[in-house]
């Protein structure tokens, strides 16, 4: 008998063999060790960024239960990913409209239903995710924090990642034990997915630096892999004062040091290559290595 995972390899590789557009979307998801770091502002501001650069962008939310883009934007969207898989939605109705153009969608807690999905189910969100690869040329995932099964299954699934952390201690030590966990993951291949993290916070640039090398230093020794670095945020009350408003910093200071930080990461993200592993492009993919790897698991 056909397991659900093989079901749905079958069902991804048939919709891009006969659907799927040559340059599937971009997929870069956020993470971090610990809440309170920034991610959710980060992945918001790099998201509109990659818009003003001409990009087609829509952020998934899947900090399930929480809905931090949505806070950030000061948007309350009608439906969720929930409403696409069980509520009848079309894909476009769950894409809720941001500033600069930028589609975000909410996750609700539809994520944690996809094991019992029918196979008419997986073949529809298949199909449908596969559209969301034609709609955007990014797609920025957002996970919740720390080492859940969710966001860990997202981490796996992904082939670009990036890694937010502040020097506070424990964003350090939860930053290393996020890591620690995805090490121990059967599920997790070193070379079909690429981390990169982002310093946030710091004094100077050169923290930012220092506070990379002192991580990846343990992570290569240890866990027997290297991070790469995006670079440095500095500590900005404009961002505060921004996230209070419920406006991103880009739009907010757009002069600010932060501002300016988190643009000069955009530009080394649009410069960078992205990963080139077969069958690891698209959103739908994503999906499919996510079931795969919670399937494994079991």
């Amino acid at each position: 008998m056909i397991d659900q995972a093989e079901q749905l390899r079958r069902l991804v590789q048939q919709n891009q063999n006969q659907s799927q557009p040559e340059n599937a979307a971009r997929v870069i998801t956020v993470t971090s060790g610990t809440g309170g770091v920034g991610k959710s502002s980060m992945s918001v501001n790099l998201s509109l960024e990659f818009a003003k650069a001409g990009k087609r962008v829509i952020i998934l939310d899947a900090d399930f239960g929480l809905a931090n883009i949505e806070v950030m934007l000061g948007i309350r969207p009608e439906y969720s990913l929930a409403d696409l898989m069980f509520g009848g939605k079309s894909l476009r109705e769950v894409i809720t409209s941001g500033p600069e153009n930028v589609g975000f969608i909410s996750g609700g807690s539809g994520i944690h239903e996809l094991s019992k999905l029918t196979r008419d189910q997986i073949t529809n969100l298949t199909r449908r995710l596969t559209e969301l690869d034609e709609l955007a040329d990014v797609i920025i995932v957002d996970t919740g924090a720390g080492i859940t099964d969710s966001v860990m299954e997202f981490v796996i699934a992904s082939s670009e990642v990036l890694l937010v952390v502040t020097p506070e201690p424990t964003s350090i030590t939860d930053a290393y034990a996020l890591l620690k966990t995805l090490n121990k993951n059967e599920a997790f291949s070193k070379e079909h997915t690429k981390i990169s993290m982002i310093a946030n916070r710091v004094t100077e640039e050169s923290d930012g630096k220092d506070l990379y090398n002192k991580l990846n230093v343990v992570v290569a020794k240890f866990l027997d892999f290297e991070l790469g670095y995006l670079g440095a945020v500095p500590q900005d009350t404009m961002m505060s004062k921004a996230i209070i408003r419920q406006q991103p910093i880009l739009l907010s200071a757009p002069n600010s040091v932060a501002a300016k930080a988190i643009r000069n990461l955009s530009a080394r993200l649009n410069g960078m290559p992205e990963p080139q592993q077969s069958g690891r492009k698209g959103i739908a993919q994503l999906f499919s290595n996510l079931i795969k790897a919670r399937n494994k698991q079991k």
